[in-house]
């Protein structure tokens, strides 16, 4: 045992260096800071499910874990579209959801945006118009955004996210002009 301390004090603390700091890394806090600059605020989304079949709603739900942590983005979802800054909605527009998702756009304040998700909410998807759906949700609302996939990525969703939020931004400026 004592050779084996006098040949740890002998040679001294072997460890690799840290690893050098990479700026790419930060993309977060880049983000964090352009949600800030453009609205101010944290970014409240309310969602709103037209007749989905639920895989769009599960990569919604991934953009809330520990991996993408939206909400440290200053991106959070809200109960009441009375709160809401803009509808993120899934599937094709069903005639039962019809008058409820006029209601939420009506409900939601201006200025406000819309963001079309998965190929559903973008053109119908395989469900397209029929007896049962009115097709996509162009159809119904003016939509910003459309973010296509079935279903998309997280990342995609987060892309469509922060599309609209710039072109709003650039909306505002023109209209300002």
């Amino acid at each position: 045992m004592i050779k084996t301390l006098r040949t740890i004090v002998g040679i001294g603390i072997v460890s690799e260096l840290p690893p050098a700091q990479d700026d790419t890394l930060r993309v977060r806090e880049a983000l964090q800071q352009e949600v800030l600059s453009v609205l101010g605020r944290a970014l409240c989304i309310r969602h709103v499910d037209a007749g989905s079949c639920n895989a769009c709603e599960l990569e919604i739900h991934a953009l809330n874990n520990p991996i993408y942590n939206i909400e440290g983005l200053g991106i959070r979802f809200v109960a009441s579209p009375r709160h809401a800054d803009m509808l993120l909605v899934t599937g094709p527009v069903s005639r039962h959801m019809l008058t409820a998702l006029r209601r939420t756009y009506d409900a939601t304040p201006d200025p406000k945006l819309v963001v079309a998700v998965g190929d559903c909410g973008c053109n119908g998807g395989i469900f397209g118009t029929s007896y049962a759906t009115v097709g996509s949700v162009s159809a119904v609302l003016p939509v910003d955004v459309a973010v296509p996939g079935c279903p998309p990525s997280p990342v995609r969703l987060l892309q469509g996210i922060l599309t609209a939020i710039r072109q709003s931004v650039g909306d505002r400026t023109l209209k300002a002009l």
